[in-house]
């Protein structure tokens, strides 16, 4: 009960300083959100961050599949196999590209 009270009275404060922050401080967070997304450095590490990321995904695939992708059962793996096929469409179920 103590948590639940502490969440609605910081829900609550939350909201009185947000509503008189305004809309135009909203505004300005979000410029300032947007210029920082699209700045060159930071896109350039959050690709750079994906890749990476892509880069150990993929070992660690290979390595699961080393130890245990004789032991799995045949509707796992054709699951697997599946999903790894649909991947190589370049665009995933959010509409989003994987390059």
């Amino acid at each position: 009960m103590r948590y639940r009270l502490t969440f609605i009275a910081g829900l609550a404060l939350g909201y009185v300083l947000g509503t008189r922050a305004g809309r135009e401080r909203y505004e300005e967070l979000k410029k300032s959100a947007r210029s920082f997304t699209q700045n060159p450095a930071v896109r350039n590490a959050a690709e750079s961050a994906a890749q990476q990321s892509r880069v150990y995904a993929g070992r660690a695939v290979h390595a699961v599949n080393e130890k245990v992708g004789d032991r799995l059962p045949d509707s796992v793996t054709q699951r697997v196999r599946a999903l790894r096929e649909r991947g190589r469409t370049g665009e995933d179920d959010w509409g989003t590209s994987n390059t």
